[in-house]
């Protein structure tokens, strides 16, 4: 049954992934935009930081850094650790050099995607709060409700099926490479533990999820990324080779060209949208929560989320491994084995311990994150408010999907994960091609108040938009 399975969600990424669909929709888009906005992940990145610190201009609203955290606790996660090692041990070192271009080209997107959830957001008549996302811009902008239900569907399959089964099985098999482990009780327990956890933070509320990840995802990225210094400069003397083995693995042409579905550039394009959800459509349901005094603020905090992800954290992780050149990447040890062993190489028994302990954190505010996106997610099927039975029955599917996943496969979370976010891209990405001169007319409204010397508010009218719940 599950080999069965598997065969059909590996016949669809096979569709997918070819180079024509899934990749050529991705980097087209992104440099479509990226030459539209100026390049703006390189010209406002300062900028990116400024906003950053601008709090809620009402007491219900989210700050731009509470919905950074949020989209930030779902895009920093195992893909930074386990998908990157996946990355080098399958496609080769040079799979990080084609993460940073997805990353760079895809900040692009995310600004894109995000700013048209702010513009599009809706207002909870409750508390004057706001929501939206992907489902609502197609909804409301595209005129395509059904599109935006399919869309809505995708993200609860994504989030709370893909993702989150494939958080929870690399947690434990983070714990493989312990003494105590035991391949058939060892995933169960670690599975109890973590959907337990799991339950009990979400049957909080999604109030108490981004208190949760405002302090966790800080944390844990900063020690992560000082234990990641260390061993490079324990093993400075390697750099130079280190960056020799990722450009000529980046542009072996004979094995892209051999085999693209296999190849560098594919898995650092599987990989990197794993980890950053660039053009996916998911972080602009975090988006749409903050409340800023102009979308471009809200954008541009998303594109610095898509940095910190891949080109901050996914790159710590690249260069501890590769510069532990002792060690042999092989397909074989891809996942939590090959960076347990790179660790281990350089920190001795510290190393996989430490590892353990940074996927626990990891993983546990992945589940956080991806879940704070579906619930809103079926509410805009059903048109209306999920009723309190509906939701607990919700929670409680999506708990035991965490425990499904840590006693699964590595081929089954792995290619049904791959297969969701493919068919968000495909969904999403079109779509904000459509609408994107929206987004670029909000972004030269920004600028052109910045160069004022405003602190710029936006009003939808002078973009030439109408009917908005905000913006008026």
């Amino acid at each position: 049954m599950v080999n069965t399975l598997d065969g059909f969600v590996c016949s669809i990424n096979d569709i997918l992934y070819q180079p024509f669909i899934l990749p050529l929709i991705l980097i087209s888009v992104g440099i479509y935009f990226t030459i539209r906005t100026g390049f703006m992940q390189i010209r406002l990145f300062p900028e990116m930081f400024r906003v950053i610190k601008e709090k809620p201009k009402t007491e219900n609203g989210i700050s731009s850094f509470g919905a950074l955290m949020v989209s930030t606790a779902s895009r920093v996660g195992t893909g930074n650790i386990i998908g990157v090692s996946t990355a080098i041990c399958t496609g080769g070192p040079g799979a990080i050099f084609w993460m940073w271009i997805t990353a760079i080209l895809g900040g692009a997107n995310a600004f894109i995607e995000s700013t048209l959830a702010q513009i599009y957001k809706k207002r909870d008549p409750e508390d004057g709060s706001s929501y939206g996302g992907p489902s609502f811009y197609m909804r409301d902008a595209l005129g395509q409700r059904w599109l935006g239900v399919i869309f809505a569907i995708l993200i609860i399959f994504t989030y709370a099926v893909g993702y989150n089964m494939l958080a929870a099985y690399n947690l434990q098999s983070t714990f493989a490479a312990f003494d105590f482990y035991h391949e058939g009780s060892t995933p169960m327990i670690i599975g109890i533990v973590l959907a337990a956890l799991f339950g009990i933070i979400v049957i909080g509320g999604a109030k108490r999820l981004i208190k949760v990840t405002e302090y966790l995802v800080p944390l844990m990225g900063v020690i992560y990324i000082a234990v990641a210094i260390i061993v490079m400069v324990m093993n400075a003397g390697k750099l130079g080779t280190m960056f020799g083995l990722i450009f000529e693995s980046a542009f072996d042409f004979k094995s892209i060209f051999g085999g693209f579905a296999g190849s560098v550039v594919m898995w650092g394009l599987k990989r990197g949208l794993y980890s950053n959800e660039a053009g996916m459509g998911s972080a602009p349901n975090a988006a749409a929560r903050a409340d800023v005094s102009h979308p471009v603020k809200q954008g541009l905090v998303q594109t610095l989320s898509v940095f910190i992800d891949t080109l901050l954290i996914c790159t710590a992780t690249a260069f501890m491994c590769l510069t532990a050149l002792d060690v042999t990447p092989t397909e074989a040890a891809a996942g939590a084995p090959y960076v347990q062993e790179c660790m281990k190489a350089t920190l001795g028994e510290f190393g996989p311990i430490f590892l353990a302990v940074a996927m626990s954190l990891f993983a546990f505010t992945t589940l956080i994150g991806n879940y704070s996106y579906v619930e809103g997610c079926l509410n805009f099927i059903l048109k209306r408010d999920a009723t309190r039975t509906e939701v607990l029955t919700f929670r409680v599917i999506a708990t035991i999907l965490v425990f499904l996943g840590a006693i699964s496969s590595a081929g089954l979370v792995w290619d049904t994960a791959d297969m969701a976010q493919g068919l968000m891209v495909i969904t999403n990405i079109p779509t904000i091609a459509i609408l994107g001169g929206a987004a670029c007319k909000c972004l030269n409204d920004y600028v052109k108040q910045r160069k004022e010397g405003k602190d710029p508010h936006f009003k939808a009218s002078d973009i030439g938009i109408k009917d908005t719940d905000f913006w008026q």
